[in-house]
């Protein structure tokens, strides 16, 4: 760590670290076109010259990527983590020896040096927040009041997220623009499903090396991380059962081919169980009291609360560290469950997170939004705002354009009948 006038200037865990990183993070630049030529518009044009911008984000190599388009268009970024075990230590390196970017984020980080970041981002006193799960948010709306009268607006970009804020709006305390990143096509349809259905089973391969063909695998939640998880989890081989609370979503995952029941039914049944639902103690005690011996549980949700790790630490006469990020708790009655990477994000954990192609689009929208916040400073009333439809379009048609993947026009009779309401058969 450097400290200036004894305000640190970053907290990471070794800058010696930083060629390791910089070519990680060129590696995931390869693929992700669409933000690489926004980060040369952004060079000419420095949309976001005087902006002061925090981001709280993963700091993975395609966040890198995204934080240094953001200072190429003019923005005087610090980042933080979001999650405790998602940062990669090298990384968050490079973008300090490198690019000269304050980075506080460091793998491992206990809850209270986590919190004590968010404190550093708001002393950045930023015009913008980049946000994942709206920590930062929700702790500037709560104890920094002053600085509220700075702030141009906020992006968020998970559904953990979206549902906070959505809930401080109702309050009447989001007094201020924020743009719902996750909810755009180019970010929910691919980010939510192909990123996290790949990358949580990649997490829970390398934590554990487990086959997972034969297995019930039970998903919790059929969101579009669900989806992606259950579809991929079945192209492996598993026996896939669902849990749901929406008989909408429910109803489309027995269409989809899978297994749907209750969480008390499938307790007994599954092998494996990963939580993707945003919501709070999914699985719960009555759930492991009724699960077969060496069940793993895992969350992919973006809070580390859809396992109620604490009842199942009060029910455990021992825990143990039998692999990197896993945990084998043993229990009173015989048996034992497997937790991995401590109920947070197996994808980032145990792994690297989504794949570099995944993010491409999600943090094109991000940078985006950002000076999409910027052009409408003083226009947007407060409250949840879309990305508008012109931007989603563009970010997919600049992502087909990167894969030589051309597609039709409108022909002008096409477009004649789409605006006409008198041909009909």
């Amino acid at each position: 760590m450097i400290a200036t006038k004894n305000k640190p200037k970053h907290e990471i865990k070794d800058i010696a670290l930083a060629s390791i990183g910089k070519q990680r993070i060129e590696w995931a630049g390869r693929e992700m076109p669409v933000l690489r030529q926004i980060k040369e518009r952004f060079g000419s044009e420095k949309p976001l010259a005087g902006i002061r911008l925090v981001a709280c984000c993963h700091v993975t190599t395609e966040t890198a990527n995204l934080a240094i388009a953001l200072k190429a268009g003019g923005a005087d970024a610090l980042l933080i983590a979001s999650n405790p075990l998602s940062t990669q230590d090298d990384v968050a390196a490079c973008l300090v020896a490198d690019y000269d970017i304050p980075v506080f984020a460091i793998k491992g980080e206990d809850n209270e040096t986590y919190h004590r970041h968010v404190q550093i981002a708001l002393d950045h006193k930023p015009n913008i927040i980049i946000d994942d799960g709206s920590d930062v948010t929700a702790t500037l709306i709560q104890e920094r009041q002053d600085q509220i009268a700075d702030i141009i607006g906020t992006t968020e970009e998970t559904t953990t997220g979206i549902v906070r804020l959505q809930a401080m709006f109702k309050d009447g305390v989001l007094t201020f623009p924020a743009v719902n990143v996750n909810d755009a096509d180019t970010k929910h349809f691919f980010d939510n499903r192909y990123g996290t259905g790949q990358s949580t089973l990649d997490g829970i391969i390398r934590a554990t090396n487990i086959l997972l063909a034969g297995k019930t695998l039970v998903v919790a939640g059929y969101g579009w991380c669900g989806k992606g998880t259950a579809m991929r989890a079945r192209g492996l081989g598993a026996n896939v059962i669902v849990t749901e609370i929406d008989p909408t979503k429910a109803i489309e995952a027995v269409m989809d081919g899978f297994r749907v029941m209750p969480m008390a039914q499938a307790a007994s049944q599954g092998d494996l169980f990963i939580t993707v639902t945003g919501n709070k103690h999914v699985i719960r005690k009555e759930h492991f009291e009724s699960m077969k011996d060496g069940a793993i549980v895992c969350n992919s949700g973006h809070f580390d609360i859809e396992i109620d790790l604490k009842s199942l630490g009060e029910m455990a006469t021992e825990v143990r560290e039998v692999r990197n990020f896993t945990q084998e708790y043993c229990l009173s009655n015989g048996k034992s469950v497997v937790v991995l990477g401590e109920g947070r994000l197996i994808n980032l954990a145990a792994a690297e997170g989504h794949p570099s192609a995944v993010m491409d689009m999600s943090f094109a929208n991000q940078a985006l939004a950002c000076e999409y916040l910027v052009k409408n400073k003083g226009k947007l009333e407060p409250g949840l705002h879309s990305i508008p439809e012109e931007v989603d379009k563009e970010i997919a048609r600049l992502k087909l354009q990167a894969m030589n993947i051309a597609i039709d026009t409108l022909t002008s009779e096409q477009v004649e009948y789409m605006n006409s309401w008198t041909s009909g058969t």
